[in-house]
């Protein structure tokens, strides 16, 4: 009788499967690796004075609106005396550190090592590579008394709410938190108003954010904010460990 012939599939590729923690080597030496960027970004940062955050899309392009009102808000922020902090790349990021940069402000960039569409913009006088976005995100709120979130995509949306959770839960203190663009951002908008009726976040909480479309409006907000809360008071500073200014 003849053997009947069978047909199978053989995966591509060996199956991989989840195997949980890793060694507690690989593990120890993650942390020293996680604890070395916190060190290095903390000496490279110390000098750079109070920071206003921008946070926005690393795809816009110079002649595009979003960007040249991102170069504004790096002018203004300039112009307060006040250092512009941003994730260091091209977009929006580039274009709040060039107005900061052109207006003989200070400006800060937080890099990120990424794969794609990422790399440090010519317009930050201090620059820090990360590893980790993690890592990344603590040090872009650490040194900044206010946020400005532009037009973006998901990493956008991560560092708004990650900073609004912070800011909502008393983790950091209550600084001013200004969502730019109130057509691109109208269905967030109608999002956070269904949140209250849904009661999983309370009416008061709205009154967290400013939605704008006005740079004059947006700054005029952080400013009151800061005059009310603060004294600008020079100081002296010691060097640790060899920090350059």
């Amino acid at each position: 009788m003849p053997l009947e012939e069978t047909k199978r599939i053989i995966p591509a590729k060996k199956q991989v499967y989840l195997e949980g923690p890793k060694s507690r080597t690989y593990e120890f030496g993650f942390a020293i690796k996680v604890f070395s960027q916190f060190l290095k970004a903390f000496r490279t940062l110390h000098f750079v004075g109070p920071c206003i955050t921008v946070f926005g899309s690393a795809r816009f392009k110079e002649n595009h609106i979003y960007y040249k009102k991102a170069q504004e808000f790096g002018k203004r922020i300039a112009d307060i005396g006040f250092t512009t902090m941003t994730g260091g790349g091209p977009g929006i990021m580039e274009a709040a550190n060039r107005g900061a940069y052109e207006s003989g402000g200070m400006s800060v960039g937080c890099n990120i090592k990424l794969p794609f569409e990422q790399k440090a913009n010519k317009y930050v006088q201090k620059s820090i590579t990360f590893e980790h976005f993690f890592v990344r995100k603590a040090l872009l709120i650490k040194y900044s008394y206010a946020f400005i979130i532009m037009p973006g995509g998901f990493g956008t949306m991560d560092e708004f709410f990650e900073t609004l959770t912070l800011i909502q839960t008393k983790s950091i203190t209550q600084f001013p938190v200004i969502i730019f663009g109130k057509e691109f951002y109208k269905d967030l908008e109608e999002l956070m108003g269904d949140m209250v009726k849904q009661e999983t976040i309370n009416p008061e909480d709205l009154q967290l954010v400013l939605i704008t479309d006005s740079v004059n409006e947006a700054m005029e907000h952080i400013q009151k904010y800061i005059t009310t809360n603060y004294k600008v008071r020079l100081r002296k500073r010691k060097w640790w460990w060899f920090e350059k200014r």
